[in-house]
């Protein structure tokens, strides 16, 4: 919720939001040193652990259920001393790894 009034204050866009949960989960990722997840236009919002949810201020399509690692702590403390624009990471499950293996045809 705190995105959500953080971008109404800085777009000044009022931004309605319902209370229900979709059923697909999304993955936390760390960019550049911050936790945000993918919402399936392609858009990416900031997630917390302290509130596994998302809502996309983009599309606003409802929200998303946020998967996190069992230790989030531990994922950020393996890249900190890292320089920010290095301080990556994603679940292994997460298909929007950049750089995740494909598989060739």
């Amino acid at each position: 919720m705190l995105v959500v009034r953080w971008y109404e204050e800085r777009m000044q866009r009022r931004i309605t939001v319902g209370d229900g949960m979709l059923l697909e989960t999304v993955y936390a990722q760390i960019n550049h040193g911050r936790w945000v997840a993918s919402c399936t236009c392609h858009s990416a919002q900031f997630v917390t652990p302290a509130d596994p949810r998302m809502w996309c201020v983009e599309c606003g399509t409802g929200w998303w259920p946020v998967a996190f690692p069992p230790d989030p702590a531990a994922i950020e403390e393996s890249l900190d001393g890292l320089p920010r624009d290095q301080q990556n990471w994603w679940a292994a499950a997460d298909e929007t790894d950049p750089t995740r293996p494909t598989l060739e045809a």
